[in-house]
């Protein structure tokens, strides 16, 4: 089309029925009404924390909620990304939606530790960074949303703080080591780390960080699984065969351990052994 005599510039028609299989139809305008202002979006965040605004001009959920409706659909996954998320309005609205429409939306929310004004409510009220506040909104608005909805949907969330990494340098350039400090590193890991740390690590370079987590003790060594048998980690030290079989019975897509998991060579050739016969498919690794 060209406009209505002709000498517009051109414009593709688009039928509502094929435009309708993309999701929501809309045009670019979003008006206050539909989408909210941010005085509204102060007021939602007054409702959370009892009258008081702890963040300067948030986004109201309409407004994040309108994106949603358009970027996302309730019957996919799909993962929603803020990479500077303030007072976590957008993990609000994502939360809201899926308790209204049904969907499995989850979201990651990036912000810096920004710390608050020592002047300001926030501060005095405890929180004293952005992130706090983001942290407290979602714990409030998760339990606001289930109140009033009752929605079986997941309201819960964990926090990552970034780190340095749980390895020595050793373990990415082996290559640089000189022989004067080999003794001083008979372990890759470094020692202020805990089995969580070691357990996170393995999680998010595999993909898995937004699965279920259970600990189990068996034969008094700590046992980690991560969905089922998708994986299953032991950071204990010398860890007996009885354990490594029944961790092997429960035939895991993947098992880690650590390098001193291990008495001697001869034990860690053993669990390479006992794992291809008890469960050849299994992945395994050594930290």
């Amino acid at each position: 089309m060209f406009g209505k005599t002709g000498e517009g510039r051109p414009q593709l028609k688009v039928f509502y029925n094929e435009k309708r299989r993309f999701g929501s139809v809309e045009n670019t305008w979003f008006d206050g009404e539909k989408c909210g202002t941010a005085t509204q979006g102060t007021k939602e965040q007054q409702k959370l924390f009892d009258g008081i605004s702890y963040f300067d001009i948030p986004k109201s959920t309409k407004l994040l909620k309108k994106i949603l409706v358009l970027s996302s659909s309730p019957k996919t996954d799909d993962i929603i990304l803020d990479f500077f998320s303030g007072s976590a309005t957008t993990a609000h609205a994502v939360m809201q939606l899926n308790a209204e429409d049904g969907g499995n939306r989850q979201y990651i929310m990036v912000q810096l530790p920004e710390p608050t004004d020592e002047k300001s409510e926030a501060y005095k009220a405890g929180y004293k960074n952005i992130c706090e506040i983001g942290k407290e909104r979602i714990r409030r608005a998760a339990k606001k949303i289930k109140e009033e909805t009752g929605a079986d949907i997941d309201y819960g969330f964990r926090v990552f703080r970034v780190d340095s990494s749980n390895m020595k340098d050793v373990y990415y350039t082996p290559d640089k080591l000189g022989q004067e400090e080999l003794f001083d590193l008979a372990s890759n890991i470094k020692e202020d780390r805990t089995d969580e740390d070691l357990l996170i690590q393995v999680m998010l370079e595999l993909g898995l960080v937004s699965l279920p987590m259970e600990t189990k003790q068996i034969e008094g060594k700590t046992v980690h699984y991560v969905a089922g048998n998708s994986l299953i980690a032991c950071f204990d030290e010398d860890i007996p065969e009885s354990v490594i079989k029944k961790i092997a019975e429960d035939k895991p897509l993947r098992v880690v351990f650590r390098d001193s998991s291990f008495k001697d060579d001869s034990a860690r050739i053993n669990v390479e052994e006992l794992f291809k016969m008890l469960s050849p498919a299994t992945e395994i690794q050594v930290l």
